[in-house]
């Protein structure tokens, strides 16, 4: 492999796990939501 194939393998894993990772915090410091604004459909 080339340099700069193994830098994008880099970026494109960190972006990946990144996201990965700020979505699974995102869901667990956020709590569900309490209220719907009106007109919302009841869940």
């Amino acid at each position: 492999m080339s340099g700069s194939a193994i830098a994008m393998l880099i970026v494109s894993i960190v972006v990946i796990w990144g996201g990965l990772a700020a979505s699974g915090i995102f869901l667990a410091t956020h709590k569900e939501v309490d209220h719907y604004p009106p007109g919302a459909p009841e869940h």
